[in-house]
């Protein structure tokens, strides 16, 4: 997610009244990107992809990777390098991660996927929710993040987050485990979102959940760069498809969609709510 470039008495105004602090990018630390800690078999490979349904091959924008799909340029991602931004004092008072855990609703016993967790900002907060009976599987593609997430499952009272290397394709992730698959201000910089949500598919649970948290595309006034917001209609777009549907979006958070889909259980088999 990277801040946008705002008049400067509208940005002194954000500071002020939210301790708004810019996020470190690739770009402004030389830090590497997902893709480049887990390059993709070869360039030939990645180019013949980019044929697949959805995908489109375009000139890369500031703040892209020039790969677009169903129209939406990906977005550049922030290196682990950039970790303290993800664990920033003010973080709370931006994003309301305590309002996103009451509309999530994580109960005793669930099995959750933080997908792109970081330092674990939300695993952390998940955690004492599923409780002992339940884990929270906390994974990252770079492993810088996964050792921090490594230190945060030997600390006392998280045994119960499990650190994944996963890949830019596929969370690495055993089919049919999952209750609820999180993703906060991740999605729109997977490098591969349609397979990485048919593997997520995969993943869930029958009546599981797939949530995204996104900025809101369709308000100019979020101070975030339009990549890196997402209007609900292309959410909806890009994730509905057989098998995952969308069941609601929350809005109690003061920037960002809270799209929720659904799993779908085959015929004659109970939906696990």
């Amino acid at each position: 997610m990277h801040r946008a470039t705002l008049p400067a008495v509208v940005l002194a105004l954000l500071v002020a009244s939210a301790g708004c602090t810019p996020r470190p990018t690739a770009a402004t630390i030389g830090a590497p990107s997902r893709a480049d800690d887990h390059p993709s078999a070869s360039a030939a490979a990645d180019a013949a992809d980019t044929g697949a349904v959805g995908y489109r091959q375009v000139p890369a924008s500031a703040d892209g990777i020039g790969r677009t799909y169903f129209g939406r340029e990906i977005a550049s991602v922030m290196g682990w390098q950039g970790a303290g931004w993800l664990e920033r004092e003010e973080r709370e008072r931006e994003e309301r991660g305590s309002v996103l855990l009451r509309e999530l609703d994580v109960r005793p016993g669930m099995q959750v996927a933080d997908i792109g967790a970081g330092t674990g900002w939300h695993a952390r907060r998940l955690a004492p929710l599923v409780g002992p009976g339940g884990k929270v599987f906390a994974v990252d593609v770079q492993p810088q993040m996964v050792e921090r997430l490594e230190a945060l499952a030997a600390t006392p009272g998280f045994d119960n987050v499990v650190p994944v290397l996963g890949g830019e394709r596929d969370p690495a992730l055993a089919a049919g485990s999952i209750d609820l698959a999180l993703m906060v201000d991740v999605y729109h910089e997977l490098a591969w979102p349609s397979e990485m949500l048919d593997a997520l598919a995969r993943a869930l649970r029958p009546g599981g959940r797939l949530v995204l948290v996104e900025y809101r595309g369709e308000d100019d006034g979020v101070p975030i760069k339009p990549l890196h917001r997402m209007t609900e209609a292309q959410v909806r777009r890009e994730v509905e498809r057989p098998g995952l549907v969308w069941e609601r979006t929350g809005r109690s958070l003061p920037w960002q969609h809270v799209v929720v889909f659904r799993k779908v259980a085959p015929p004659g088999q109970a939906t696990r709510r």
